[in-house]
């Protein structure tokens, strides 16, 4: 019993005091992130299809768009030959 008392107190120990896992910033659904700053601090909100409806959010704000630089864009159709 004190063995398993001995296992859980540093297991314990470590899980209270671990930082919490962060998400990704970049959406790579969306070309255009709005980049925030302020007092409690600066985010990143990739949730724009264009960068003029970005502006359009940032303006008045200390803000700034930015292209997102993991966009997936869709791949370029071919062509197809007719004959």
């Amino acid at each position: 019993m004190r063995g398993l008392i001995w296992m859980i107190v540093p297991i314990a120990a470590l899980s209270a005091f671990g930082a919490p896992a962060r998400g990704q910033t970049y959406d790579p659904a969306f070309p255009v992130c709005l980049q925030t700053y302020g007092i409690d601090g600066n985010y990143i909100d990739c949730s724009f299809r264009s960068m003029d409806v970005c502006r359009a959010s940032a303006s008045g704000r200390a803000a700034q768009c930015i292209s997102n630089p993991y966009y997936a864009a869709a791949p370029p159709r071919r062509k197809s030959l007719q004959y």
